[in-house]
């Protein structure tokens, strides 16, 4: 368990000039830039000054944020954190010794282009709870120095908080709005993929009615093939409603359809929504009081696709617009919180507005008002592939950490197939929801052409990533349930993170000079950086190869997709004894491995070897390199530091290690996952 202990620390002037990293938002990563966090929290500004620094145990996700100037990252998770406060002496508590932050030049503070996380040096006393007389652990940018004896820590505490972790976010946007414009669409005459009953005509809910549709298959045209009793159902939509006094539409009594499969979610607030709803029930047609404004607890990327078919006919959608204002009001749109844009789609998708188009729920009210029914066919499919390659950029207001999520409201079925760009749509780290309203009665599903299509898109098929409303006229019931789904950042499994998107290949010199002690101590190794990562075969995937004179892979990345049996075959990988041909490995990887990556996850290699080669590595790691393979080497005791550069990715120094003795590689375990993170972070989003 992680000993709690504090100490007062001297920032210099000139912190924020330099660009440290900090990963969280009032708790931070340990191996965060303490002064860097310190003004980030307020506990100082630029000028410098003291502050208190409290060691606390780590933690399941940091959050990043734009504060103070200074941009902090968001992490998974760490072993060790720490708080940062204002560093006054309170009368009558006892403090340890003072530590000094220097900047590592005496003249100005500048940042240096190659490693910007090692100009800060920590001078650091003892810790007053901590005995054990054991550095504090923060990667590159703390060492100790020197060390005093414990001081007693006085009876009253500093209270640690724990933030709601969110993610990531920079500069806050203009809340300018702007005008928006939406594209023409262009009304190709297309028949829907699924066998539809009746293509030439057009289901119009609104009255009831069967309208011929001018000779184009339209969506969910028409879903039966009679208008007798047992079709009613289909036909019935808004037939009974009635206009009441003061312009509230009061709807007749309705029965489920039969077979109708209804939402079974244990949401508390979801149990509301009944299959179908009461007799003389009101539809509340204002605006629902926002429960948030601004809540920087739910900093989410949010794109909702909205339905513009000709299916849901005039007044649905208006129902639909306005539940998306009530959305908008619940979430309390802002640029310290969530962002909101819309996408419509009928035949084509086309953008209504973007992410930093509005910032508000008034401004968001008044687009949303404006905007017109697109009309043609529900092209899901083709919406998630539009918004996976469009819309989550950052010319649309991307924030980078932000959680990525998409809202499809879906009237019935789509008419197209969405397995596919689902697919490609969660890889690329986006959260899929599904709001699917009146869905396929059992004797509509023959018209479906992809059967059970939202467990097919959805991110888990645990029933929190859908949502399914019995009618057009219950929608408002399930805004508190979305949004609080929404928001829950924990459970939106979807989001890349560095420990989630990659796809590891270890690559395990087993030569002779090993030998078996040492080799099992590279297999702890090995494991000791896999179980930091989160592994199954939609996250992170490990393989790993032997190699002496020959290369033998010891399991792919489809092997095992769960973190114990990773482990578990690690650990029964035999020692083979042999010569060192690392080139060849690097080749052999490169084939067996690496090819057989993911499209969109991060390829890495980490190559551990004792000795030079007996072959050439530069012409194979160029061509890995060449082929978008991360390498990091590690070298042990007579490893060749010109070959570990060469293998490495550039910059060499940051992705290659050295250690003199197997005992110590456990110390590179850190600073390695560090490093991945760190990279992740700074790449931008593709």
């Amino acid at each position: 368990m992680t000993r709690s202990f504090k100490f007062i620390a001297k920032c210099p002037p000139g912190c924020q000039d330099v660009k440290y990293r900090v990963y969280g938002t009032d708790i931070y990563a340990s191996f965060s830039s303490v002064c860097s966090a310190a003004i980030h929290s307020g506990a100082i500004d630029n000028t410098g000054g003291k502050i208190l620094v409290q060691k606390v145990a780590g933690h399941a996700g940091y959050r990043g944020s734009f504060s103070n100037g200074v941009r902090s990252l968001s992490l998974p998770r760490w072993r060790e954190s720490f708080l940062v406060s204002e560093g006054k002496p309170r009368k009558g508590v006892t403090y340890p010794s003072t530590l000094e932050f220097a900047s590592s030049k005496s003249t100005a503070v500048k940042p240096e282009p190659k490693k910007p996380e090692q100009d800060l040096k920590v001078t650091k006393s003892a810790a007053t709870s901590d005995t054990s007389g054991k550095a504090w652990e923060q990667g590159d940018t703390v060492r100790k120095v020197y060390q005093t004896s414990p001081v007693p820590m006085p009876t009253t505490q500093m209270a640690a908080t724990t933030p709601t972790p969110t993610t990531t976010t920079t500069d806050p946007f203009s809340t300018t709005p702007k005008p928006t414009t939406t594209p023409a669409t262009t009304r190709t005459t297309t028949d829907s993929a699924a066998a539809k009953p009746r293509p030439g005509l057009q289901r119009v809910r609104d009255t009831g009615q069967v309208q011929a549709s001018q000779g184009r298959g339209l969506n969910k045209a028409f879903r039966g093939t009679s208008t007798s009793a047992s079709n009613r159902n289909i036909l019935r939509p808004n037939a009974g409603a009635q206009q009441q006094p003061g312009g509230s539409l009061q709807a007749p009594p309705q029965t489920p359809r039969a077979g109708a499969a209804w939402h079974t979610s244990t949401e508390p607030l979801l149990s509301s929504v009944s299959p179908g709803f009461a007799s003389k029930e009101e539809l509340n047609l204002k605006p629902l009081e926002a429960t948030s404004q601004g809540n920087p607890s739910c900093k989410v990327d949010l794109s909702f696709l909205m339905d513009g078919s000709w299916s849901i006919g005039k007044r649905r959608f208006q129902l639909q617009k306005q539940f998306l204002i009530n959305v908008a009001h619940a979430l309390g749109i802002n640029n310290a919180g969530p962002l909101m844009g819309i996408v419509q789609y009928g035949d084509d998708p086309s953008t209504e507005f973007n992410l930093k188009t509005y910032a508000s729920p008034k401004e968001l009210r008044n687009a949303i008002e404006k905007i017109p029914q697109k009309g043609g066919l529900s092209n899901v499919g083709k919406a998630l592939s539009f918004v996976n390659k469009n819309f989550f950029s950052d010319a649309n207001g991307n924030r980078g950490g932000a959680p990525n999520v998409v809202v499809v409201m879906v009237d019935g079925w789509p008419t197209d197939r969405v397995e596919e760009a689902s697919r490609l749509a969660r890889e690329s780290g986006i959260n899929i929801f599904f709001v699917t309203i009146e869905a396929a009665a059992q004797n509509e599903k023959q018209n479906v052409i992809e059967p059970n299509f939202v467990d097919k898109a959805v991110c888990r098929t645990n029933g929190f990533y859908s949502i399914t409303v019995p009618s057009w006229f219950s929608l408002h019931k399930v805004v508190q349930p979305l949004v609080k789904r929404v928001c829950d950042i924990d459970r939106l499994v979807c989001s890349k993170t560095c420990l989630n998107s990659a796809d590891i290949g270890f690559v395990i010199d087993g030569s002779s000079s090993v030998g078996t002690g040492n080799f099992r101590t590279v297999l702890q190794f090995v494991a000791n950086i896999s179980k930091e990562f989160e592994i199954s075969d939609t996250d992170t995937r490990i393989g790993a190869i032997q190699y002496t004179y020959e290369q033998r892979l010891e399991f792919s990345f489809d092997k095992y997709s769960t973190k114990q049996d990773v482990l578990s075959a690690i650990k029964r990988i035999n020692y083979w004894s042999g010569g060192t041909s690392t080139g060849a490995a690097i080749s052999y990887a490169s084939e067996q491995l690496f090819t057989k990556s993911k499209p969109n996850k991060r390829k890495i290699m980490i190559l551990i070897t004792d000795g030079r080669s007996y072959d050439d590595v530069r012409m194979p790691a160029l061509t890995a390199h060449q082929n978008g393979v991360i390498a990091y080497s590690i070298g042990v005791a007579w490893a060749a530091q010109d070959e570990l550069e060469a293998i490495a990715t550039d910059p060499d120094k940051e992705h290659s290690f050295f250690v003199d003795e197997f005992d110590n590689l456990y110390q590179f375990v850190n600073p390695l996952i560090q490093n991945i993170c760190t990279e992740f972070n700074s790449q931008p989003r593709n």
